[in-house]
């Protein structure tokens, strides 16, 4: 291993090479500013990544000549580039991303990693996010990392030697934070429902963003609940110093929030810093279905753009508009569902655009991507109630759905649900 500058580092990367990014709040920042920075001499580098926060400057439209994003997921800072052809994206479920790396799918010729400076054992701390890193290190022909004095040494699986390392850079940058607004009062009553459907000694997943949040809120009079879920936020410190999370009724990982990344405000970082209830996992255990599923009172709690009157679930997309991806959410509602006393929840907003277009119904867009099916589909819950699906025809599954929309929209889901023959 050798430590170099930036601009060092970044020098072995070669016009058509191929490179992995690692992901979220520990995006890293400083090789990648240092890579862009060589731009005008490197022509269809493929940068593949998940989420990564930041302003990811290797997405702005002059660099398309310099760099091809491949999306794994698409964060906010991806979604132009993917869906003006600047960018492409490779639907996957989240916990299947460790394999493409593994079997050569998608090769690496190098991965940018943000972690700790080693310690004296020569180990450094993966901090924020260990998702599908340590198969990114363990296929890419190059492991370059920022030895960042400001990442927080998380524990669990989330170590990496320096005899991984080929080359490091030294830097004092703080993981991004990413701050949640304060919960309106749909959120707030999405949050109510759907904290009444989860038991005490429950273990729960759940994401980031206003509804989770709100259901955050909602949970203060539960007990023993735990966390198994692929990342989490600063809802789940809220809940730990409140006494609502322990752990203690897990049938694995007792005592432990285990999670495969984590965003948040500085609190969230100080949280995990050398938390030894904080286990990080990478995400083919975090999202594995066998795993999930060994928690009897699992309960999944995810998030959709629409649902029609069937159950069809549309998590990725709007229309022929890429938003986000498949991410991990029918690793989770699966497992969920396999569990003996499980629950998939699936909770979002009646209507989008300002109370303008509602969120249920009669046909999804066209273009738009079924993310969780009806199959599949369990639990659904607006600001208006709880559709309770499984095991329900569809003619039931439309009067339940028609009941929990804006009531603005339910003569017009029945007149088409009518015409569909599903009343």
């Amino acid at each position: 291993m050798k430590i170099v500058t930036a601009e060092q580092a970044v020098a072995t990367i070669r016009s058509g090479d191929q490179i992995y990014l690692h992901g979220a709040a520990a995006t890293p920042s400083v090789l990648l500013d240092a890579l862009v920075a060589r731009a005008p001499e490197l022509r269809d580098v493929r940068v593949v990544h998940l989420h990564c926060e930041g302003p990811g400057p290797h997405l702005a439209p002059e660099m398309a000549p310099h760099f091809r994003h491949r999306a794994l997921f698409i964060g906010p800072n991806a979604r132009a580039a993917v869906n003006e052809g600047r960018a492409e994206y490779i639907p996957s479920f989240l916990s299947d991303v460790p394999r493409l790396f593994e079997t050569g799918l998608i090769p690496l010729d190098a991965v940018f990693v943000n972690a700790t400076s080693p310690d004296a054992h020569g180990f450094c701390s993966l901090g924020t996010s260990v998702e599908a890193i340590h198969a990114a290190i363990r296929a890419a022909k190059t492991v370059i990392v920022q030895f960042n004095r400001a990442v927080p040494r998380t524990l669990g699986d989330s170590f990496i030697h320096v005899d991984q390392i080929d080359l490091a850079v030294e830097c004092d940058v703080p993981p991004y934070e990413h701050l949640v607004g304060a919960s309106g009062e749909i959120e707030r009553r999405i949050g109510q429902f759907v904290a009444d459907l989860v038991p005490d000694g429950a273990t729960i997943q759940m994401g980031i963003g206003g509804i989770p949040s709100a259901v955050g809120a909602a949970l203060v009079d539960k007990r023993d609940l735990g966390v198994h879920t692929e990342m989490f936020t600063d809802v789940v410190v809220d809940l730990v110093q409140r006494g609502v999370i322990n752990g203690s009724r897990k049938e694995r990982n007792r005592g432990k929030i285990v999670a495969a990344f984590l965003m948040g405000s500085k609190r969230v970082y100080d949280f995990v810093r050398d938390n030894p209830m904080v286990e990080m996992r990478p995400v083919d255990f975090t999202n594995d279905t066998h795993v999930i599923r060994s928690f009897s009172r699992m309960t999944a709690i995810n998030s959709a753009i629409e649902v029609d009157l069937t159950g069809q679930v549309v998590a990725d997309s709007i229309g022929h508009r890429m938003y986000s991806g498949v991410g991990g959410q029918m690793d989770f509602v699966r497992g969920a569902t396999l569990a003996s006393e499980g629950q998939a929840i699936i909770a979002l907003p009646a209507t989008a655009a300002g109370g303008s277009a509602s969120r249920i119904v009669a046909a999804i867009k066209e273009g738009a991507g079924v993310v969780t099916t009806r199959a599949h589909a369990r639990t659904i819950v607006t600001e208006w109630g709880v559709a309770e699906l499984w095991g329900r025809s569809l003619h039931e599954r439309a009067e339940a759905l028609i009941s929990i929309a804006d009531p603005a929209f339910r003569e017009a889901l029945r007149v088409d649900a009518r015409r569909l023959n599903l009343v």
